[in-house]
């Protein structure tokens, strides 16, 4: 059963931008193991705006109606061996997301070129 469905689609010149105009940005809304993996690829700024919809794509399936009282660098994108991308929930966001879906399965799929980086994340009852 579906619980909830998000997508986002972010121009990657806005986080761009935003990574160069406000250096607390960075922290604010990445994990250390985003900032990591994107810094160590050749068009960082592709992979930043990829997390950022991912971000954007869960909150909007998880339900939240307002992004500012949450903590975006708790939503994590990793990838598993094969290079699937999967959500990774940090701290008081795990614990929200448990709370209301306990057991719950969260699905993504990502997609980037130089200009823009879309992101559904689909959160389906396990």
């Amino acid at each position: 059963m579906i619980l909830g469905i998000g997508t986002d689609l972010i121009e990657t010149a806005r986080i761009e931008q935003k990574l160069q105009s406000n250096h607390a940005f960075k922290q604010h809304v990445f994990s250390e193991n985003e900032i990591k993996y994107c810094e160590n690829t050749k068009k960082p700024f592709m992979h930043f705006a990829a997390r950022w919809a991912v971000k954007e794509a869960f909150l909007k399936a998880f339900g939240v109606q307002y992004i500012g009282n949450h903590k975006l660098h708790e939503i994590e994108t990793q990838h598993e061996n094969n290079g699937k991308p999967f959500v990774h929930l940090i701290g008081l966001m795990n614990q929200e997301f448990t709370n209301k879906y306990l057991n719950a399965l969260i699905h993504v799929s990502i997609t980037h070129t130089e200009k823009y980086a879309q992101a559904f994340v689909i959160i389906e009852m396990s």
